[in-house]
């Protein structure tokens, strides 16, 4: 069962650790530990409105009277077996100093006499069980589906807010939060990496960005559309980030580490012609109950295992290559397909890969 999973792999941490306790107050935690639960009110919170705690004398969960009969009755906390602790919204009471007193406590934020394993807790929620692999196949396709319907609706003239709007609306009425929402037109997708919309109309090119949140599980994944004939060199950008990403997803198998796939796409770039571009942008890494859970870097000894999720996001100024994986026992699954879509084929590590290519309006 999921949820005891989580509960064996928490307590196996307090035990590494040499602790007694552990509290869990991220948005993305929290989700984690509930198997789907959303603690937030303010989606941009890092933390969220209530509060796990695990100790051996029992599973809390720490809010306020305003949040708790959500908890109860829509998120099901109490049949999950949380022992509700619940103040006025107005009341300050130490419940955790209460409920822990000289218990050694650890916690997935800052917190005051706690050890930080917000590190620790991140590997965690990256480490998905099967059933977090089939609801993230329901989260790829809904944000596949929201994408082709927001790129459809996308026409000259059009300001960055409003291509956000659409986005965000087609991916919000799918029953998924649009957490990242980043729009670039024209000149600006090739000078911003993270371009936040502005209201800038757009004219031949079209960057969107979506990352959707349902369930706590995140998608990441990235599309472009030009309308009129495609300039050459931007042909040429876009055909060598379809041959970095394919590096980096045919590198991402059990047996290798995080280090191992980033050096793969920094020898692909190099190959492309483009041996830079790495150092001007992270290249994405595991994904789960936030974004990335944690970033690929030179080095990095992170595991890769079969049932963990990758979102790799190489990019060349003026293009970038950007879906959401599952790694697989005998290969990877492509969770943000979106069918019909024009592609280029490359081959790498022995594989052949489709790529999403630009999508040329004529």
């Amino acid at each position: 069962m999921e949820f005891e999973s989580k509960q064996i792999a928490l307590r196996a941490l307090l035990a590494e650790q040499n602790l007694d306790a552990m509290l869990l107050r991220r948005v993305s935690s929290f989700a984690w530990a509930t198997c789907g639960a959303a603690s937030y009110v303010n989606t941009a919170a890092t933390e969220g409105v209530g509060s796990l705690l695990i100790t051996p004398a029992g599973r809390y969960l720490i809010t306020d009277n305003i949040e708790a009969p959500r908890f109860e009755k829509e998120e099901q906390l109490k049949v999950q077996g949380w022992d509700f602790q619940v103040h006025l919204w107005h009341e300050q009471p130490d419940v955790i100093a209460r409920l822990t007193g000289k218990l050694k406590l650890g916690a997935d934020v800052p917190y005051p006499g706690a050890m930080n394993l917000s590190s620790q807790m991140a590997r965690l929620r990256a480490r998905l069980t099967s059933e977090e692999g089939q609801r993230y196949r329901q989260v790829g396709r809904l944000c596949s589906e929201a994408m082709e319907a927001a790129i459809q609706g996308v026409k000259p003239g059009q300001n960055e807010q409003e291509i956000a709007a659409i986005l965000g609306g087609e991916t919000q009425k799918r029953g998924v939060q649009p957490i990242v929402v980043l729009i670039a037109t024209d000149e600006r997708v090739f000078n911003f990496r993270h371009p936040l919309p502005t209201d800038k109309q757009l004219e031949h090119y079209a960057m969107l960005v979506l990352c959707g949140r349902k369930a706590g599980l995140v998608i990441s994944m990235t599309r472009l559309v030009h309308f009129g004939e495609l300039p050459e060199e931007l042909k040429r950008k876009a055909e060598a980030v379809s041959f970095v990403d394919a590096a980096f997803i045919a590198g991402t198998r059990p047996g290798r580490t995080t280090g191992d796939v980033l050096q793969d796409g920094i020898e692909a770039y190099g190959r492309a012609g483009f041996p830079n571009e790495w150092n001007l942008h992270h290249q994405g890494g595991a994904a789960g109950y936030e974004a990335r859970e944690y970033f690929a870097t030179p080095g990095s000894a992170d595991p890769i295992s079969e049932g963990q999720v990758y979102a790799w996001n190489p990019s060349i100024a003026g293009t970038k290559s950007e879906d959401t994986i599952l790694v697989g026992a005998e290969g990877n699954e492509l969770l943000t397909a979106i069918p019909g879509w024009p592609t280029t084929t490359v081959s790498v590590r022995g594989q052949t890969l489709a790529r999403p290519r630009i999508l040329e309006i004529t």
